[in-house]
């Protein structure tokens, strides 16, 4: 059936147009203006949006009634029809030769209005958009028959329909003279939600983004590529799990200790506990092996955990927030070397598959790996098949050109603040012995792992949870433990676990020891209950875990861990009810 841009549209049988019109939108193009004195007005805050905001409801008003009935049921779609995806009745609409339709049988198709362009008085063209698929649906006014509505209905529809609109449309599909994969409606659209607000083309400063994320990610894709892509990540790492046989477990998040990190943690009590101080986990990890240690063999948790820092950071260093989502799996029998290579399958893994989505999931994302590395149809692996090595102790001597003290010593500490001062580098704020040894490593070591690089063997006042051996090169007592490093940033770390109740008490002491060297009042308590457990018996067991949110930004680009969470940090999440009311 021809359909060329000459504002008329031409049908083999009458009959086609004669099925069930949509009689809800029907009705509320036809109803008489009727301003309702008892509607609820929506309060606005801002003066510039609230006379288009009231504008919109009273034609709302007028043309329908009460706004009760802007907002129908999903019953399906009209009579004789059948309700596909949009990306369906485009496939449809592309194997057609330009300028015919597929008359077989007529198709409803739902989404949110993107743009409208009125031709004329009798041609409107509508682009409808959902889930990432968007088609343009040709509403020829002049060849609609009276039963499908009449001319103030069409008048009315012309004057009121808007971007931001949810409709459900209904027609043929069909290729325009040019080409274009099309929706010949035959009848108006069914209004499914109004939207009361004109949707701006872009929102510019951070404030509003903060304030209307909502309405961020209508007029920014890369804000819906990028949380649909974090969901596809998140599955695929749950899936990978699986397929290695981990068992998916939920540990509790709020409890009496936070457990595993060291790190500030969330405080709160219960109404029924009151005396009792109750934190936000920090870390699953020692629930985590309370299971391995009752018996199952290979566990994973993928969920939030909570640190009481992380607010006030500058630009300098966007990747935290007090609540984040990790990953952690505990696997018995379980190497250091043999975590390592499970990392590098599972980012090749991840690699390929976000590389197989459809253009159009990260068509918005421009510095995303995946497109970083893509040339025609080679693909340039952004992981090498093995990530670089880099032993902490011999690459930081390396790195000063100068031998690190002797740390089991009893001037251990002593030495290490002699050390700053001759290679002149700032003291950290907190100058415990593991404080000064990770800047060190934060200084020397961290920026030459630019390509994927894991660090190892960190000295073992780093990691008391890790198992720890004296290293044959340097004669230092050094951890069974790996850290990930992509491009200068921290994403995994691993260790063998210490199982052995009398070493990990001994490390317990160990790290207090190393907090009362600055801070001889330091309250901290040895996690008495931790350590039972093991005396029941852990067998050797790797542990795992990476930060969701920075794996996020490394697979979309983006810069700052605001920008992959949803509702942005924790201050934004704070500001958005102060927000709303107009405070």
């Amino acid at each position: 059936m021809p359909y060329p841009y000459d504002h008329h549209l031409y049908y083999k049988d009458a009959d086609m147009l004669r099925f069930q019109p949509c009689a809800a939108y029907a009705r509320f193009f036809s109803a008489s203006r009727k301003v309702l004195s008892d509607q609820p007005k929506v309060k606005q805050t801002r003066s510039h949006a609230k006379s288009d905001f009231e504008r919109r409801i009273e034609l709302l008003e007028g043309q329908q009634g009460r706004s009760r009935e802007w907002y129908p049921r999903f019953d399906g779609p009209p009579n004789a029809t059948i309700w596909t995806k949009i990306e369906t009745a485009k496939k449809t609409a592309m194997r057609l030769s330009p300028g015919t339709s597929d008359t077989k049988a007529p198709v409803s198709v739902s989404g949110r209005v993107r743009s409208v362009r009125v031709a004329s008085s009798k041609l409107v063209f509508v682009d409808i958009e959902r889930n990432g698929h968007t088609i343009q649906v040709v509403f020829n006014l002049g060849s609609m028959h009276a039963d499908t509505a009449n001319d103030q209905a069409k008048a009315a529809f012309r004057k009121s329909v808007r971007r931001g609109d949810w409709l459900t449309a209904t027609g043929y599909a069909h290729k325009t003279g040019s080409g274009e994969p099309s929706l010949a409606a035959t009848c108006l659209p069914k209004l499914d939600s109004p939207s009361l607000h004109q949707i701006p083309a872009a929102l510019e400063d951070a404030e509003t983004k903060a304030r209307k994320p909502h309405v961020n990610m209508l007029v920014d894709p890369a804000e819906l590529q990028t949380h649909v892509m974090r969901g596809r990540i998140e599955q695929h790492i749950i899936t990978w799990l699986a397929q290695k046989g981990y068992n998916k477990v939920n540990t509790p998040i709020l409890t009496s200790g936070a457990g595993g990190a060291v790190a500030k943690p969330f405080e709160t009590v219960a109404a029924e506990m009151s005396n009792t101080k109750l934190n936000l986990r920090i870390a699953p990890e020692l629930w985590l092996k309370r299971l391995i240690v009752g018996g199952m063999d290979k566990v994973f948790e993928l969920g939030p955990a909570f640190r009481n820092e992380g607010m006030f950071l500058t630009s300098v260093d966007s990747t935290h927030n007090p609540e984040f989502t990790m990953c952690e799996f505990y696997a018995t029998f379980t190497t250091i070397e043999a975590l390592m290579i499970q990392t590098e399958s599972l980012l090749h893994n991840m690699f390929t598959f976000l590389a197989s989505l459809p253009h159009e999931m990260t068509s918005h994302l421009p510095d995303s790996i995946v497109h970083r590395n893509f040339s025609g149809i080679q693909l340039d692996p952004y992981f090498p098949d093995r990530f670089a090595r880099l032993p902490f102790i011999p690459t930081l001597e390396q790195a000063m050109a100068r031998p690190l003290p002797d740390l089991s010593s009893s001037t251990a500490h002593t030495d290490l603040l002699d050390l700053f001062k001759h290679v002149e580098l700032p003291l950290p704020s907190n100058q415990t012995v593991p404080n000064l040894l990770d800047a060190l490593s934060s200084h020397y070591i961290e920026p030459l792992c630019t390509e994927p690089t894991f660090i190892t063997e960190h000295p073992a006042a780093l990691s008391p949870l890790s198992k720890s051996f004296t290293c044959p090169i340097t004669g230092q007592l050094v951890s069974a433990r790996a850290e990930l490093f992509i491009e200068g940033r921290e994403y995994a770390n691993m260790y063998e676990e210490e199982n052995s109740p009398f070493e990990q008490r001994r490390k317990f002491e160990e790290q207090l020891e190393y907090r009362r060297q600055v801070d001889p009042d330091c309250e901290a308590e040895i996690d008495e209950s931790y350590l039972e457990v093991l005396e029941w018996g852990l067998p050797p067991t790797g542990g795992w875990g990476m930060g969701i949110d920075r794996l996020v930004m490394l697979f979309t680009g983006r810069k700052r861990i605001g920008d992959v969470l949803p509702f942005g940090t924790l201050r934004n999440v704070v500001g958005l009810r102060g927000r709303w009311r107009g405070d």
